[in-house]
């Protein structure tokens, strides 16, 4: 039986909608919404406290405060250029507009107009604030600089996957304001790179000092939380992002259960990169962290940003899943406080316990480099040797309280007394 041919106005529909579909992420994509299985563990994480950046928060009505600021820098930076010229600045934020939509996760549904100044307020914004901060220039009107607070809800705000600009944008603007004095020695006041700028962003953060160093100018940084990732890899002394990553995770024992089984917890003091995990023999070196109330936001933003834009190198998420082995209960976070690993300024050991065994909830681990696959296989292979396992049992059942020890080392020399004496009592009798 022939099939009908469709009607012409069904058939104009389909096709339509098919010549207009586009690639969900584009090839320039960077900036993401956070996934809702990441963001129903902590909605806060992601979202802006004080200033919104990019077209995600626009118009958020807990953040319109800061929207007179935001244009007060803005003016303030166009004026402090050397150019001077609003026309000038809105002309290179046009040119940029096609390719700044296509780094958003989302279709934005606002007109080239409304991008366009969005765009230009917001970095404009960032720069000014940053060159502030470098220059010290302080006065009575700012509502920034003065309030401490304020400045560290605006950096923590910097950070967030979904509250960024692209740093091309950043980078065209800032050279366009200062041609002549960029990176220049004989001026009266050079400006130093924007990459030495953001400097200011990451005080306070889990950053090393190492990082800025090593990064080289021509890396392509997509934005902020790109930056702080790059950061966190080229500060590995294990070059940790070059590293094979075909093993499988595993399980790993806890803290208190592999420090009962023989293993020694150390600081890694050779590396600041949290990245940087050290098995030598038995000893188990782990890089200092401190945390504090934004730690966790911090992490998670990373943690989206990899599994959004870089699954296949998720390095950041190797880390924390170590972690979460290592913490299972306050008990855990304790041991590691005791031996200087974790310095907490919750207070709350609890909390922290919390935070880590949170952070990798619902993440994708699709393999582990093989430098923590190698750690995972060797403190395994320790932990099941039996005469490790005997003397576990031994300290767990005897030596677990300084009472235990001592009667137990009590115990051990009266039986050995004993034995002396028996031994020396039979020799008697046979003479």
């Amino acid at each position: 039986m022939a099939r009908p041919n469709p009607d012409e106005a069904t058939m104009k529909i389909i096709k339509t909608r098919l010549e207009e579909a586009q690639p969900r992420f584009p090839e320039e994509c960077c900036i993401y919404r956070v996934p809702g299985n990441l963001r129903k563990s902590n909605e806060e994480a992601y979202t802006p406290e004080v200033v919104s950046i990019g077209p995600f928060h626009h118009g958020n009505q807990n953040l319109l405060e800061m929207e007179d600021q935001k244009s007060l820098y803005c003016r303030q930076f166009i004026q402090r250029s050397e150019t001077k010229n609003l026309e000038s600045f809105v002309s290179c934020v046009q040119e940029l507009e096609a390719k700044v939509r296509g780094c958003y996760s989302e279709d934005i549904k606002l007109s080239k107009e409304e991008l366009v100044m969005i765009i230009l307020v917001d970095c404009c914004f960032i720069l000014e604030l940053l060159l502030r901060y470098h220059f010290m220039f302080t006065r009575r009107d700012d509502a920034i600089l003065l309030p401490p607070r304020l400045r560290v809800y605006i950096r923590h705000d910097l950070l967030l996957l979904e509250n960024q600009v692209p740093f091309f944008v950043l980078d065209k603007l800032y050279n366009l304001a200062f041609p002549s004095t960029l990176n220049g020695s004989n001026q009266r006041r050079s400006h130093p790179s924007l990459l030495s700028l953001t400097r200011y962003i990451f005080q306070g953060r889990i950053i090393s000092a190492d990082g800025f160093r090593l990064l080289s100018n021509d890396v392509r940084i997509a934005h902020f939380t790109d930056l702080s990732r790059k950061l966190l890899l080229i500060s590995s002394h294990f070059s940790i992002s070059g590293l094979s990553r075909e093993a499988q995770v595993t399980n790993l024992y806890s803290a208190t259960e592999l420090n009962e089984l023989g293993v020694k917890f150390e600081v890694n003091k050779n590396s600041q990169c949290l990245l940087d995990l050290q098995l030598s023999n038995h000893t188990l070196r782990i890089p200092f962290i401190r945390v504090h109330d934004f730690t966790e936001a911090y992490l998670r933003n990373l943690l989206a940003f990899e599994q959004c834009h870089c699954i296949h190198e998720s390095y950041l998420a190797d880390y924390i899943a170590v972690l979460d082995f290592l913490i299972n209960t306050d008990k855990d976070v304790d041991f590691l406080i005791k031996k200087g690993i974790i310095e907490n300024w919750l207070g709350d050991s609890n909390a922290v316990a919390k935070i880590f065994n949170g952070l990798g909830v619902n993440l994708i681990y699709q393999d582990l480099n093989v430098q923590y696959s190698h750690i995972f296989e060797e403190l395994n292979a320790f932990c099941a040797h039996p005469w490790n396992k005997k003397v576990a049992t031994l300290r767990r059942d005897y030596c677990n309280t300084p009472w235990k020890t001592v009667a137990s080392i009590a115990g051990i020399f009266l039986l050995i007394l004993t034995v002396i004496q028996t031994v020396f009592s039979i020799l008697q009798v046979v003479h």
